[in-house]
């Protein structure tokens, strides 16, 4: 009897203890619940106030801190949740430089709400990383520049506060407008072909410097009134690369920043130099806007060859892991090998065809009947372009 009491005290006594245990354990969870309930209390991705904010978010040219700091309670610009925006996490301002080949995507900027844009895809994957900490106004989101449809870039970049915890980062703020940003350089690829590389050469040196290029972008009057622009310098040069048939080359232009569509209208009309259709002064013509206020009327070089090759700021070092830049330089290998392979084909079925006998007596490129740029119909000027523009909006009120 006394060895069965003894038992029994001895299993109440663990029994006990278990249920100390529960309780501390219960304790533990009403903390871990209260705390996590006032995380929840401070989120606001659930709003459904102030809609229209999603529909047309708005672009920072600037940013206002570049230091660390824990997210206030920001209220989210969305219908429902907003699906990788953490409001509450600690946000830090980054730079990031984005690579991106254009052929697929629709430009740049999103504000055309026709997808896939560079930008669209940017922020979907931000969002699935749940790296983003609120709208893109929220985020003090910025970009050093635009690019076009079908144009591609190497070394663009944007900045924008993201989820973060890195200590010690030092990161000013990047403005594209102000002594950080020091130059944008663009680079276009063609093939020489019979083009007269030494006049062009001419004609490229009389862009460098500060000079009015009105006649050489896509006007756009509603939101552009100076069409000065600074370039710092433009070099003609073979990239040394053949194929069979021809030498690749390469224009690179540097400047503090560019007009609409104006390196592709620089281009242009460099080609049509290059052919012996216009002489290098006509580059003086053009930029004289006394003597041609009105733009002719001309085709833009091609998108496709035209690269954003590098945006630099002063005392800005962009960090990538061994692991990431080493994938990434696989990936363009393979890409590079299989573009190759089927360069590769089309060479092989051009020696597969026979090519025609030329004739000695005919010359090699016919001359197409060319006007002339300064005999040509030319596009509104600039006080005309306003002045429409002022009309229509006087209408509208």
């Amino acid at each position: 009897m006394a060895a069965a009491a003894a038992g029994g005290d001895g299993e109440a006594a663990v029994m006990r203890a278990e249920v100390a245990a529960l309780r501390l354990r219960v304790q533990e969870l009403e903390r871990e619940n209260q705390r996590l309930g006032k995380i929840a209390s401070r989120c606001t991705c659930g709003s459904s106030k102030d809609d229209s904010a999603a529909s047309s978010p708005v672009v920072s040219e600037s940013l206002s801190s570049s230091k660390q700091e824990p997210q206030k309670n920001v209220k989210s610009h969305c219908r429902g949740c907003q699906v990788g925006v953490v409001s509450h996490c600690p946000k830090q301002l980054i730079a990031l430089k984005i690579m991106y080949f254009g052929q697929r995507f629709y430009g740049f900027a999103s504000e055309a709400h026709t997808e896939p844009t560079v930008e669209s895809e940017i922020f979907k994957a931000l969002e699935r990383a749940k790296l983003l900490v609120g709208s893109r106004k929220e985020s003090c989101y910025s970009r050093c520049g635009r690019t076009d449809k079908g144009v591609s870039a190497t070394g663009q970049v944007i900045s924008l506060f993201l989820r973060s915890n890195i200590k010690d980062a030092k990161l000013d703020v990047l403005d594209n407008k102000s002594g950080d940003f020091l130059a944008r350089e663009y680079k276009y690829l063609f093939w020489k072909g019979d083009l007269n590389i030494s006049e062009m050469q001419k004609a490229a040196l009389k862009f460098i410097g500060e000079h009015d290029y009105r006649n050489f972008c896509k006007m756009d009057a509603a939101n552009v009134s100076n069409f000065r622009r600074h370039i710092t310098d433009f070099n003609i040069s073979a990239y040394d690369q053949r194929s069979n048939y021809d030498e690749l080359w390469a224009i690179t232009i540097k400047g503090s920043a560019f007009l609409w569509h104006q390196v592709r209208c620089m281009v242009a009309v460099l080609f049509l130099i290059g052919q012996g259709l216009e002489s290098p002064c006509i580059v003086d013509s053009l930029l004289d806007i006394t003597k041609t206020p009105r733009k002719p009327q001309y085709k833009m070089a091609s998108e496709i060859p035209l690269i954003l090759r590098s945006c630099l700021f002063d005392e800005v070092n962009f960090m990538c892991s061994s692991e990431a830049s080493q994938a990434l330089i696989e990936h363009l290998k393979d890409e590079y090998h299989q573009y190759m392979l089927q360069a590769a084909i089309f060479c092989e079925a051009l020696s597969c065809l026979c090519s025609p006998e030329p004739d000695p007596f005919e010359p090699r490129h016919k001359k197409r009947n060319h006007i002339p740029l300064m005999s040509r119909q030319t596009e509104p000027s600039y006080e005309e372009r306003i002045a429409k523009v002022k009309t229509k909006s006087a209408g509208s009120v």
